[in-house]
């Protein structure tokens, strides 16, 4: 079991990063830069974003990450012309990730409270909606691979929490592993009768190299400051403890600003640094 105390990182966007740098400096906290990922965002954006975001990296010595596309499709997508959509806003991030040093990027899970039901009652359901992801992130796979960034599954609705480790496990590459958003988690713990938090992490196992940190009551995705809600961060982190090394723990709050309430909650808590 690790010993050492995890030091947090932040998911901010550009202007956030820029507000929080010195305190990010002190402790070289990994960072996810939240700023590209949105289908809003325009090539002309991305010419002006990507050297300020180099400009704010400069003299960072941790590790950097970006929040990939997620917005209106899913990566199980069944439908070719759509799929070609997908994989253009994937493989642009994967090519900003290269640009900016970025080393990690976060998609979203396709799994769903409907396909937990149906997919139980249909196995061959369940065989397609993998096949599918495959087609639809094949391309994305191999540019990631050439690029040196892995890509993490991130749960949103997910009830079973085995269900995307099995789907890295199916893509078949030591570039593909798992995310876990702790208030995704929470929700579908509340809403679903998904198992709590704590077993997301377990279920995850080794392949948990990336966690969002937010906290929730179980009815909706509030993406509150830790401290704010109902989790059980004492268990989380017990089970995190569990784990052969550290995943980047990464605060993920729609209160930017005030990132560092929910930090020194955790650290007052004596889980993290």
């Amino acid at each position: 079991m690790p010993k050492d105390l995890p030091v947090l990182g932040v998911a901010l966007s550009l202007d956030m990063l820029a507000l929080h740098r010195n305190w990010i400096m002190e402790k070289q906290r990994d960072i996810e830069i939240q700023s590209f990922c949105w289908p809003m965002v325009q090539e002309d954006d991305i010419t002006a974003m990507t050297p300020r975001a180099k400009a704010l990296l400069d003299g960072h010595t941790g590790r950097v990450g970006l929040h990939g596309p997620f917005m209106s499709f899913s990566i199980d997508c069944a439908d070719p012309l759509i799929t070609e959509v997908i994989r253009a806003r994937m493989l642009r991030t994967l090519q900003i990730c290269e640009d900016l040093g970025a080393d990690q990027m976060v998609v979203h899970s396709p799994y769903t409270t409907w396909d937990d039901a149906n997919n139980a009652i249909n196995p061959s359901a369940a065989h397609i909606q993998v096949e599918r992801t495959r087609y639809v992130m094949d391309p994305v796979i191999k540019r990631a691979e050439d690029a040196g960034v892995t890509l993490v599954i991130e749960n949103v609705e997910d009830k079973n929490p085995h269900d995307r480790v099995a789907l890295a496990r199916a893509l078949n590459s030591p570039k593909v592993k798992v995310s876990l958003d702790t208030g995704h988690a929470h929700y579908a713990h509340g809403t679903t009768g998904a198992p709590p938090v704590d077993v997301f992490v377990r279920a995850a196992g080794a392949a948990l190299e990336h966690v969002h940190l937010q906290d929730a009551d179980g009815y909706a995705d509030r993406h509150w400051h830790p401290g704010q809600g109902t989790i059980n961060w004492h268990a989380v982190f017990a089970a995190l403890a569990e784990l052969p090394k550290h995943p980047r723990l990464i605060l993920e709050v729609n209160d930017e600003r005030g990132i560092r309430r929910g930090a020194d909650h955790l650290i007052g808590l004596g889980v993290a640094l």
